[in-house]
């Protein structure tokens, strides 16, 4: 299953022109010093965003926040699996997650 979810994730970042996919054993992307996007080992997709967003997103996508080797990642969303499938929409979600760390006071 997580060579599956790995597949998909590359796909998806791969529609992103703006930032690569980074790390072997555990995927993630960052840009301007700051993670915003992860692949836990159960493959299950984080998003991060900012707090008001989380909350929107928390509500919209009925999910909670992401985890990942049993620590909640504060900023992060779990990604719901039935919206794996749909990788426009991710990319739209992981764009926007992008612009927010880029907001950010680089690392």
């Amino acid at each position: 299953m997580w060579e599956e979810r790995l597949k998909i994730y590359d796909e998806l970042v791969a529609k992103c022109s703006n930032f690569e996919r980074k790390g072997k054993s555990m995927p993630y992307t960052s840009a301007n010093g700051h993670m915003f996007s992860l692949l836990n080992k159960n493959g299950e997709l984080g998003i991060r965003f900012s707090k008001p967003v989380q909350e929107k997103y928390f509500e919209e996508l009925s999910t909670t926040y992401f985890k990942s080797h049993g620590a909640t990642m504060q900023g992060y969303i779990l990604i719901p699996e039935q919206m794996l499938n749909d990788l426009d929409t991710l990319a739209q979600l992981l764009n926007e997650s992008y612009d927010y760390v880029m907001s950010l006071d680089p690392k």
